[in-house]
């Protein structure tokens, strides 16, 4: 019989080919596309993912990073979350730091980057104009979050923002009163542990209101309340 973690390989992996041929959004499909096709003058000379998003990690992971969609000119670009902008920059980096990545930087598929003990993915898979998918369209997504929950044996949920905190506990709850998001909240629920932190955008990092000392806050908590 084949060990635990070669099943999660093998379901992971189905899924995986799942994700990556859904078309179930049509206004998230013509974008998505539309912008492979347009590309950014920067990246002009690259092949665009131009498709939904798969999950990405250790299959053996109990920490689990939600974010929020893939970005147009990220990981729309890249084919892998949270690889080939900023964000990816900021999230990685402190990954590495927190001993959860083995390098710290994120460049495209193929790279090298590998996770321990994390699994980086979001509630949305494909690009969505603005960075902000409607509510139907998270519905659709939702079945491939349960299956990469159901798959991992995960111990910590960190939502990287309010859209990743509501959606860790519309797949893990429902809690009620519902817990309201902020930097550094945590809740229990059940066997899995959810953190709030912000979201690694831009507009955060730049501004100072996420800096790379409260995400390693947010990653060492992790690490110990999955230990």
């Amino acid at each position: 019989m084949n060990p635990p973690h070669a099943r999660r390989w093998s379901d992971l992996a189905a899924l995986e080919s799942t994700v990556i041929e859904c078309r179930a959004c049509p206004r998230l499909v013509e974008w998505r596309e539309q912008v492979a096709a347009d590309k950014r003058a920067a990246f002009s000379d690259e092949e665009y993912w131009g498709r939904p998003v798969p999950g990405f990690g250790d299959p053996q992971a109990r920490v689990v990073v939600l974010g929020l969609a893939p970005a147009a000119h990220g990981a729309n670009r890249t084919g892998r979350m949270f690889t080939g902008d900023r964000s990816g920059d900021f999230l990685y980096a402190a990954l590495h730091r927190a001993g959860f990545a083995n390098q710290p930087m994120s460049r495209r598929r193929g790279d090298g980057l590998a996770l321990a003990d994390c699994y980086v993915t979001a509630p949305v898979r494909c690009a969505p104009p603005a960075n902000k998918p409607t509510p139907a369209e998270r519905d659709r997504c939702a079945a491939y979050l349960d299956a990469e929950l159901a798959l991992l044996p995960a111990r910590v949920v960190v939502a990287l923002g309010g859209f990743a905190w509501d959606a860790a506990l519309a797949h893990l709850g429902p809690v009620r009163p519902k817990p309201r998001f902020s930097h550094g909240a945590e809740v229990a629920l059940g066997d899995v542990s959810l953190l709030g932190c912000y979201h690694v955008s831009q507009q955060n990092t730049f501004t100072g209101r996420l800096t790379p000392a409260m995400l390693d806050g947010v990653l060492t908590r992790a690490r110990a309340l999955a230990d």
